[in-house]
């Protein structure tokens, strides 16, 4: 992770070197990480987090400055309530200014404070359809510690986030669909070398072991690479 000079908060050069590298990060881990670590030197506070949106499931913790950061969003993910959640459906940025005075989510809230943690900023990663990558959050052990700059500014960086993060999913999803591809194609020229078969009657062998042991394709076609047999 580089070091920014921001000697004016989150200054325009500070965020082009952060487009860079988050153009450069070689995967999806790597980004939320810059993420995170850039939030901690361009806001004012203590902790950042970074969940990702998983469609049909629970948001995913992607990345943490601190454990505590973890045991904010798992309360939330266990129970599907707090600020987090909301962000995430609404699509809109929450702010807490003091947990021990905030009740709209009063068990959290508690549990929150009892960590350490007063301030909470939670900001939605959306992108240019408002489809929501992820969330977000920063955290503070003082009360009232972000204000309208650190709001504008966790907006610009959640901007940057939701391109880059979306970015190196995309990248990893081609990645991951050449590698099936490359593993089906080899599938099929063992079942063509084997049984003296055409291309459509060895993919369609694979396709029909897939379907009838409800297993992706792609595992269909590691396993007979792996062991020679086809799943049972």
């Amino acid at each position: 992770m580089a070091d920014y000079d921001i000697a004016a908060p989150a200054s325009a050069d500070a965020f082009a070197r952060l487009a860079i590298e988050l153009h450069d990060a070689p995967g999806v881990e790597e980004t939320v990480d810059a993420v995170v670590q850039f939030a901690l030197q361009a806001l004012n506070c203590m902790y950042a987090g970074l969940a990702l949106y998983t469609r049909g499931s629970k948001p995913e913790i992607a990345a943490v400055t601190d454990p505590v950061v973890s045991d904010v969003y798992g309360l939330q993910i266990d129970s599907s309530h707090g600020p987090l959640m909301v962000a995430l459906r609404e699509r809109s940025t929450v702010l807490i200014r003091d947990t021990t005075h905030d009740d709209r989510w009063p068990e959290w809230a508690a549990k929150v404070a009892g960590l350490g943690v007063r301030s909470v900023l939670d900001v939605p990663l959306t992108t240019g359809d408002r489809s929501t990558v992820g969330v977000l959050g920063l955290y503070s052990a003082d009360p009232d510690a972000f204000g309208p700059d650190d709001e504008a500014i966790a907006q610009i960086l959640a901007r940057h986030a939701s391109v880059a993060v979306a970015s190196a999913r995309h990248e990893e999803t081609m990645e991951q669909a050449v590698d099936a591809r490359k593993l089906v194609g080899q599938a099929m020229g063992i079942l063509m070398e084997r049984f003296d078969l055409d291309a459509d009657r060895a993919f369609a062998i694979l396709k029909r072991y897939s379907q009838d042991t409800n297993t992706k394709l792609r595992d269909v076609a590691q396993q007979l690479i792996d062991t020679r047999k086809l799943p049972h």
